[in-house]
């Protein structure tokens, strides 16, 4: 994995469709963004090789998580409004909270590049749980 903010630029302008928040942030922090999605993926996959591609995925998803106006909501807001403009609600099942688990960010598209580039093991965000009727 040889991960670069200039290689990730050029991958999320051309494969990611909500881009803003990547191409919004500056080199540092899309560092930062580089540097937790490649370890993220690293460490729940780590019997696998993580293609770049993945780490960009998952990276321009992280960008948005944590947006600023995420960050409110990370931080316990649940509603604010700016007066005569626009009002804001959260989905409280959308909120990260510090030290949380970020790996229920990554998208299967980045899934999908895993199990690509490792031969076709199925990878799934959906598991098998427990259910009480």
């Amino acid at each position: 994995m040889a991960v670069s903010i200039t290689d990730a630029d050029a991958y999320i302008s051309l494969n990611c469709i909500d881009v803003e928040d990547w191409t919004g942030s500056d080199e540092a922090r899309k560092q930062r963004i580089l540097n937790v999605a490649g370890r993220t993926l690293s460490v729940k996959y780590s019997t696998l090789t993580i293609p770049d591609n993945a780490v960009y995925e998952f990276a321009n998803v992280l960008a948005t998580v944590f947006n600023d106006t995420n960050r409110l909501q990370q931080q316990g807001v649940i509603q604010f409004s700016l007066p005569n403009t626009a009002t804001f609600g959260f989905k409280p099942d959308l909120v990260t909270r510090p030290g949380e688990d970020l790996a229920k960010f990554i998208p299967q598209s980045a899934l999908d590049l895993i199990s690509t580039e490792n031969g076709g093991v199925k990878l799934s965000k959906r598991s098998v749980g427990w259910t009480v009727l």
